[in-house]
């Protein structure tokens, strides 16, 4: 018996980076530009995604080569869940994700600035929680990044009570370039498909975004502080790299406590 699945998970998935790069390159651009803006004037760039989506939360920050300005908020309640079964299991947070008024609550906890902007991940791009998050951000003034699937986000009704949807509240959409359910190999003899692609794509996004906004900075004169990699032992360069970036974050986040 010749296997195909692990080759064919490989090609469907760069297929999907290339197309990515070919539609999706201008909108990440204009991410790019807008978060760099904000990061120069003092603001904040927020980053929110529950369930699995507050992975690409974290693959922005803290991560190697990041750099104070992002904000990953990552709400344990939605998102820990890797016992599955049991305490902090998967249960509850699905559940919470379909509860209007959660996110708000979340919100609530931050004293926003006016030049802060919101990046909320989500393939679906149709959970209360989510649209939540865009509509409440909006509310307070900041500009909204979504990174979804247009391809299920189209096909699926909206959970959340206004009809709205991810894609109907923010001001840039990234399509992710997910087919609707996130997986695309079928096998015989199962039900459902396997291979899901949003963690490949969405990280690609954000270090697109991450890497652009970089770039940005350092054309307007702002050199930021990165995360050194601090996995060399007896580095002191790194060390020192690292005490900076500590404090470097600490005050990038002085206007949420003033």
């Amino acid at each position: 018996m010749k296997h195909a699945a692990a080759l064919s998970y490989f090609k469907k998935t760069v297929a999907m980076l290339e197309a990515l790069r070919e539609t999706e390159l201008p909108k990440i651009e204009k991410a790019a530009t807008l978060c760099a803006d904000r990061i120069h004037k003092g603001g904040l760039v927020f980053l929110f995604g529950n369930g699995h989506s507050r992975m690409m939360s974290e693959e922005m920050t803290p991560r190697q080569g990041c750099f104070p300005g992002f904000v990953a908020m990552v709400e344990l309640s939605l998102s820990n869940h890797a016992n599955i079964v049991g305490m902090n299991g998967l249960r509850a947070p699905l559940y919470l994700e379909k509860y209007e008024g959660y996110a708000e609550e979340i919100l609530k906890g931050f004293r926003f600035g006016p030049d802060d902007a919101m990046i909320v991940i989500s393939t679906s791009g149709i959970r209360p929680v989510a649209v939540e998050m865009a509509l409440g951000a909006k509310k307070r003034g900041l500009p909204v990044i979504a990174i979804l699937s247009l391809a299920h986000s189209r096909q699926a009704p909206s959970g959340h009570s206004s009809g709205k949807k991810l894609a109907d509240v923010a001001d840039l959409v990234i399509d992710n370039m997910c087919p609707a359910g996130d997986c695309v190999i079928e096998l015989p003899g199962l039900e459902w498909r396997t291979g899901p692609t949003s963690t490949v794509t969405g990280a690609m996004i954000i270090n697109m975004i991450r890497c652009g906004t970089a770039e940005r900075l350092l054309a307007k004169g702002f050199k930021p502080t990165l995360l050194p990699s601090h996995q060399f032992v007896g580095n002191t360069s790194a060390q020192e790299q690292l005490e900076r970036f500590y404090e470097a974050y600490r005050k990038s986040l002085k206007h949420l406590y003033e």
